[in-house]
């Protein structure tokens, strides 16, 4: 733990001067302060005050764990940590409810927004792949909630999440048949399930020719891709003036000449504008949404476009012509993995999701869906036998060998194959 009156000393003579707060600048003040603390006390100091004025305080050596994506704090003493195999406590606690609420201050006001009984909720994204999100009491009843969600730069390869598990090799055909189809698709998950990892590498698979375009509340998508455009919304101010929301960002990237647009994670209202950007005639396109099961996603899509004043023939009528294709994720004690592919499609009914390809025990399984997922995918159906669905490719789904490689037959062409 920093001392408290080194800290305010250090803090008072940093703060005298315009300029930003580097760690060269707080060795100096340590210095100054007088303190006989030795070289590796001052050096302890150093980095302990300057992530209390620059960093995430206690919290800054969590984030030395590249394998961490998300921190939470419940209070000083409980803090938790998530490094993909479920939540574990951290070593790291805090003096105080004062420091807690000061750090989630200090955070929010470095997003740019304003954390008081004013405004006890806030989410703000920082500089250096943040997303903060903070709430005071009495809204909380256990004091200062800090949850910091961690955007590595990393972005992984098919390769790499085929190697930790996600998806075996039939799999991962059948997406990278989706992305050279130009199909559209949503990913559908739980929280920290992968979807924003996944859609992020999937985004990397389109062709370096292609202007992507991706629009987002709050900007966490970083796809290896040489020709990405970014837009993220913008809350308004304490006037409610200045905000800037999807719907807007949607309009505004309709001009912007985009060979694929990505709305991303969707929570609410905003639906109406994941939909729309997906009939625009940009086939190819993405999204996240949160649903229990693949089956689930009409019902979810039904519920957020009452929210945004659509009405369910709307939805169904929008959703059927905009989306080819569900990847569900699911997050189990091995880690996060693909459970399931399947197809939309607009039945007797109304919008139904035809399960295609279901993986238990890392085997997928054919569903009813597959005839019609090969015919999207531009595949003969009829050539196609399910009994070989252990052979991890679909080539081994022909016996008759007409399929051939993976790369016969993804094909050039760029039609959703409806016809």
């Amino acid at each position: 733990m920093v001392d408290a009156r080194l800290l305010e000393s250090v803090r008072e003579t940093v703060m005298s001067d315009a300029g930003p707060v580097t760690p060269s600048r707080v060795a100096a003040a340590v210095q100054a302060s007088g303190r006989l603390l030795g070289t590796a006390g001052a050096l302890a100091a150093v980095e302990g005050i300057s992530a209390e004025l620059n960093g995430l305080g206690p919290l800054q050596v969590l984030v030395r764990d590249p394998a961490v994506t998300d921190i939470f704090v419940n209070g000083p003493g409980s803090v938790w940590l998530d490094r993909g195999g479920g939540l574990e406590r951290a070593p790291v606690a805090f003096s105080s409810e004062g420091q807690v609420r000061a750090l989630a201050a200090r955070l929010v006001s470095v997003g740019g927004r304003r954390l008081d009984e004013g405004s006890p909720c806030v989410d703000v994204r920082l500089d250096g792949g943040f997303r903060v999100h903070a709430v005071l009491p009495p809204i909380s009843t256990t004091g200062t909630l800090l949850s910091i969600r961690i955007r590595r730069e990393q972005v992984f390869s098919m390769a790499e999440l085929r190697q930790n598990g996600m998806f075996g090799s039939l799999v991962q055909t059948v997406l990278e048949c989706m992305v050279k189809r130009r199909l559209s698709f949503l990913i559908s998950g739980a929280t920290g399930s992968g979807k924003t990892t996944l859609l992020a590498t999937l985004l990397g698979l389109c062709p370096p020719g292609e202007r992507l375009v991706l629009i987002e509340d709050a900007a966490e998508l970083n796809p290896l891709h040489p020709h990405v455009v970014s837009l993220e919304a913008r809350h308004g101010n304490l006037e409610g003036g200045g905000g800037v929301d999807l719907g807007e960002l949607v309009r505004q990237s309709l001009r912007m000449r985009p060979d694929r647009l990505v709305v991303g994670e969707c929570r609410g209202a905003e639906v109406r504008e994941l939909l729309a950007a997906m009939n625009t005639g940009h086939t190819g396109g993405g999204g996240t949404i949160h649903a229990n099961t693949a089956a689930g996603v009409p019902a979810r899509l039904t519920a957020l476009g009452a929210l945004a004043g659509m009405s369910q023939e709307a939805v169904r009528l929008q959703a059927a012509s905009a989306i080819d294709a569900v990847i569900h994720l699911e997050r189990l004690g091995h880690g996060r993995s693909v459970a399931c592919i399947a197809v939309m499609e607009d039945g007797p009914g109304g919008l139904v999701v035809g399960s295609a390809l279901e993986i238990f025990a890392g085997r997928p399984r054919p569903g009813p869906g597959w005839p019609l997922l090969l015919l999207r995918l531009g595949l003969d159906a009829d050539a196609i036998e399910t009994g070989g669905f252990d052979t991890g490719s679909l080539a081994g789904l022909n016996s008759a060998g007409s399929v051939g490689t993976a790369e016969s037959v993804l094909g050039t062409g760029t039609g959703r194959g409806r016809e």
